[in-house]
């Protein structure tokens, strides 16, 4: 159904090549973007990382080394993976600033802007990542009435819960207090209302009663665009939206910022979604959602009962899911290619709204990073 859409081939009016063409590697991807902002995106954060409340806060989440808290895997992500690059949304924000330069209302305020970028969209990246990051910490919250005896002490548990819950609020509280020194009233409101998306995307995402847990949400692909587009794609959309805002540009063009951080973000999602599917080399199976993007879609061409069936004879004793066999099942239908089509079909908009800027390096930059989250083996 997305075929005719990724077919195209050859360069637009402004010059963007089709996804056909493919592109660099992620991380040749952000490295060169990086270049092109002025700093690398992996100190976004920096000047609240290192104040003091922060700094007392880590010395207690060191308390959690030895344990299995979730926590500890999220703080060990924002050191050690490079691959995903946690700050891609501040990125993306800066990138997009740059691509559109200055509007005609603005043009008496360029001695205000360093490498392209006015410092309130500077600001505005740090925002975005802040609400980003205080929304990852607060995802390593556990259920402690679903904790098992494997999972260690209860008391390591709820520790880390505390910390979880403290210090996603202090980066809350931060993004916070930086947004209103915007001084901008639609910026506040844009921005809080991408907040009031995270929290009911997370919501929906968490919303199944317990016995539930080992199926599936009977959700269809539409559903789980409009969810996936709360929980991941609003604050990225939003906060391109933003930094148009900020530099006084017309609506047409935020629209298209909007368009651009909306599509882009949904690639990303199906990408990562697509990984345990089409990774060539996996000598053990990951697992995976059943809530994902190729099981959603999966179940779609199925139907919903020959699917719980799939998933019940792919469970073993104590309700231990054989990955691999599932799998091998969506593998074998439509789900993975289907993904693969909406993936592209999400890039090929995200390309479109691009045309909207004018041809310069940061656009590439843009549309590199779109080619790369929409490359498969």
């Amino acid at each position: 159904m997305w075929g005719a859409l990724l077919r195209r081939g050859g360069r637009g009016a402004g010059g963007l090549r089709g996804l056909a063409s493919g592109g660099p590697p992620w991380s040749q991807v952000v490295s060169e973007a990086e270049k092109i902002v002025g700093y690398p995106t992996s100190f976004m954060s920096l000047r609240c990382l290192l104040s003091d409340e922060l700094s007392n806060i880590a010395m207690q989440v060191r308390k959690l080394v030895g344990t299995k808290h979730p926590l500890l895997d999220t703080a060990r992500g924002f050191v050690y993976d490079s691959r995903n690059n946690l700050q891609m949304r501040g990125l993306v924000v800066l990138l997009i600033s740059k691509a559109a330069g200055p509007s005609t209302e603005e043009l008496s305020f360029q001695h205000n802007m360093v490498s392209g970028i006015y410092s309130s969209q500077r600001s505005l990246a740090e925002i975005t990542e802040l609400i980003h990051t205080a929304f990852l910490v607060h995802r390593g919250i556990v259920n402690i009435g679903e904790l098992k005896s494997c999972d260690g002490p209860l008391k390591d548990m709820q520790f880390g819960n505390k910390m979880a819950v403290l210090s996603g609020d202090f980066l809350l509280a931060n993004a916070c207090t930086s947004l209103a020194q915007l001084q901008n009233t639609k910026v506040v409101e844009l921005i809080s209302s991408a907040i009031g998306d995270l929290v009911q995307g997370i919501y929906y995402e968490n919303s199944k009663s317990p016995e539930e847990n080992c199926l599936t949400d009977d959700i269809s692909i539409s559903t789980w665009k409009e969810q996936v587009f709360l929980s991941h794609s609003a604050l990225l959309a939003k906060s391109c939206q933003a930094a148009m805002e900020l530099a006084k540009h017309s609506a047409e063009i935020q629209d298209m910022a909007f368009q651009y951080g909306k599509h882009m973000s949904m690639s990303h999602k199906l990408h990562s979604d697509l990984q345990p599917f089409v990774k060539e080399s996996s000598s053990d199976t990951m697992a995976f959602s059943l809530n994902s993007a190729p099981a959603v879609l999966h179940q779609e061409f199925l139907g919903r009962e020959a699917w719980i069936k799939q998933i019940r004879e792919a469970q073993g004793r104590g309700n231990i899911m054989d990955y691999k066999k599932l799998q091998e099942a969506i593998k074998a239908g439509k789900g993975v290619t289907s993904a693969i089509d909406l993936c592209r079909c999400h890039g090929n908009s995200a390309l479109a709204a691009l045309e909207s800027f004018p041809p310069s390096e940061a656009r590439a930059a843009l549309a590199n990073i779109v080619y790369a989250v929409t490359r498969f083996p």
